[in-house]
């Protein structure tokens, strides 16, 4: 393949998964300039083996490829920074408009108690809820960017949830 037409299809594959690159290193590191940092990090390195990995993938779509690699450049951020969190999950930003009623104010907290509990998972169990649940992805693009077989991926993410549900359950501990 020639290098326009190779140009071409990488910017084609940039402008479909931009999006769900970003949001998987949102998910995975917490902030938004880590994550503009790992989204372009992880694109640079794509277009570095864009060739070989079309040339692999048998038509078989790239996003798993993509999100492996962002995947792969999180934990080398993580293992740098001595998994020293960023940014507090009280340092979220509040919304403009606030609304008064009950309703909201309950799924804010129990948005919050699911967030933080995904945080407490193991970094293979956030890591397939993050994709399943925030790209949407399936379970065979999960296994693939995770390199585990479809039946594993499917125990992985059931062991997750139910992990998640029993961290949720627990009672939290009053802040001092």
């Amino acid at each position: 393949m020639d290098k326009p037409e190779l140009d071409r299809r990488f910017t084609e594959l940039y402008r479909d998964h931009l999006r769900d690159v970003y949001s998987y290193a949102y998910y995975r590191v917490g902030n938004h300039h880590d994550a503009e940092d790992l989204t372009e990090q992880t694109f640079l390195q794509a277009y570095r083996h864009y060739e070989r990995a079309l040339a692999e993938s048998d038509g078989r779509p790239l996003r798993p490829w993509l999100i492996r690699i962002a995947h792969n450049l999180a934990a080398n951020l993580y293992r740098d920074r001595s998994r020293k969190p960023q940014t507090p999950l009280d340092a979220v930003a509040e919304p403009e408009s606030l609304h008064t009623t009950e309703g909201l104010v309950a799924g804010r907290e129990e948005l919050r108690e699911i967030l933080a509990g995904v945080q407490e998972l193991p970094d293979d169990r956030r890591e397939a809820l993050i994709m399943r649940f925030a790209l949407g992805m399936d379970n065979k693009e999960i296994a693939r960017a995770l390199g585990r077989t479809d039946g594993a991926t499917k125990v992985l993410i059931h062991r997750a949830l139910r992990q998640l549900e029993q961290i949720i359950r627990e009672p939290q501990p009053e802040a001092a």
